[in-house]
């Protein structure tokens, strides 16, 4: 305890530290200011009973990435879901073209910042089509008035640079603040929803639902013990480092390790897998809704209801976050390059041979540790949603996503803190 004030001292007494934590507070106060402001044409009263019915559904786990602003229909109701659709773009084309792969991993913080750039660009079409499909389902809802063209080409725009203003403000909190900005501003958005939920929780209070009650808070528990423990659990390979002679001096002959982590991917499995069911779920909605009867009516709604299936759901989201968990570690970790570095600057494993041997071995660790990782993830995905299964409630199963996004972005933001107070402190 006395180490933890300490350390809050030293934050508050250093200028930068403090500077930056409070530009993160400044641009999260934006954030939720401008998740407010309503684009014109709205009906409050129908937008919360669509929000009620069960095509809402979709839309509630949309509103988690949105920050809150889709529930307002506000100028940055998309939030930073298009960057990320974005991002999950990118990242799969580097699987099929070797050249932005290499850029993303070979060259350096140049090529990251190239791969960035294309990123940010994808988003402003991804956010044209989002943002018209939005709002065009929503129209046919009720929710939205009648538009006509030039006022629905209006309230597009509007949407598409508020959702470039939101992508722009994270990246700004990354660079200037702590932590991930993109991260923080679903953070944000999650928490800022607690107030609503604990007073509705408060009104709607019966005896016969202390049960229930207790439930959802022994899995909520759960879940963050499980993430932390996950998050934090690493499985070290002993490095040594050969002697080497120069002049009178001896150096290396030391011995350390290189941590793998469980869970090297964090919470981007899930929202990949959310982002991969929940667009063609929106289609088809739209597609019942914009078509009143007909072939195709019935082909969407039939292929609606397999899809909000709750076996069929629950199955298909374990297996996407399981195969997602995958894809990202083999993006982000590439054992071939840690492989190359250990063996430039004279290190090896003890019984492995180093170059391709080297690599092998930690591919092969990794693949294995990274089982237990997806598994876990997958299980904690699914896990509200059997909840939701015994009890009816669907906040249920929003609840357990948001409880596994904040969690995992607080532990990011927790370390990325301690990391620059340790910097100070040395």
């Amino acid at each position: 305890m006395q180490n933890f004030f300490k350390k809050i001292s030293l934050i508050i007494k250093d200028s930068s530290l403090r500077n930056r934590i409070i530009f993160v507070a400044a641009a999260l106060v934006v954030f939720r200011l401008l998740s407010v402001i309503p684009i014109p044409g709205i009906d409050p009263i129908k937008l919360q009973a669509f929000f009620n019915s069960p095509a809402g559904d979709i839309f509630g786990l949309f509103n988690i990435f949105s920050g809150g602003g889709l529930s307002n229909l506000s100028i940055v109701m998309l939030g930073v879901g298009p960057y990320i659709t974005a991002s999950i773009v990118m990242q799969l084309l580097t699987m099929i073209f070797p050249k932005l792969k290499q850029m993303y991993q070979e060259e350096g913080e140049a090529g990251k910042a190239k791969f960035t750039q294309f990123s940010r660009l994808l988003t402003i079409p991804l956010a044209l089509i989002q943002g018209g499909g939005f709002l065009m389902l929503l129209e046919k809802s009720g929710v939205v008035t009648q538009l006509g063209f030039i006022d629905m080409a209006t309230n597009i725009m509007v949407i598409v640079a508020g959702s470039v203003l939101l992508m722009w403000i994270g990246e700004l909190m990354t660079e200037f603040g702590i932590g991930n900005g993109t991260s923080l501003i679903i953070f944000a958005g999650i928490v800022s929803r607690i107030p609503t939920l604990v007073s509705q929780a408060l009104i709607t209070f019966s005896p016969a639902q202390i049960p229930m009650y207790i439930a959802f808070f022994v899995v909520a528990l759960l879940i963050v013990l499980g993430v932390v423990i996950v998050s934090e659990a690493e499985r070290p390979i002993p490095v040594t480092y050969a002697k080497r002679v120069r002049g009178s001096k001896v150096y290396g002959g030391v011995s350390t390790y290189l941590p793998l982590r469980v869970n090297q991917a964090g919470v981007i499995p899930i929202i990949f897998a959310l982002s991969i069911l929940l667009f063609p779920q929106m289609i088809f909605q739209y597609l019942t809704t914009a078509i009143p009867s007909g072939i195709m009516h019935n082909i969407s709604e039939a292929i609606l209801n397999i899809i909000k299936n709750g076996w069929f759901y629950s199955i298909f989201y374990f297996i996407l976050v399981f195969l997602f968990t995958y894809f990202y570690t083999a993006v982000t970790f590439d054992p071939h390059s840690i492989s190359e570095n250990l063996q430039k600057n004279g290190a090896f494993i003890p019984g492995v041979r180093p170059g391709q041997s080297t690599s092998e071995y930690i591919g092969k660790v990794l693949t294995r540790i990274t089982l237990v990782g997806a598994t876990f993830l997958g299980l904690i995905a699914v896990l509200p949603l059997a909840m939701k299964a015994v009890t009816g409630i669907q906040s249920l199963a929003i609840g357990g996503t948001a409880l596994l996004i904040v969690v995992s972005v607080v532990i990011d933001l927790m370390k990325k803190i301690e990391a620059q107070v340790s910097m100070r402190e040395y």
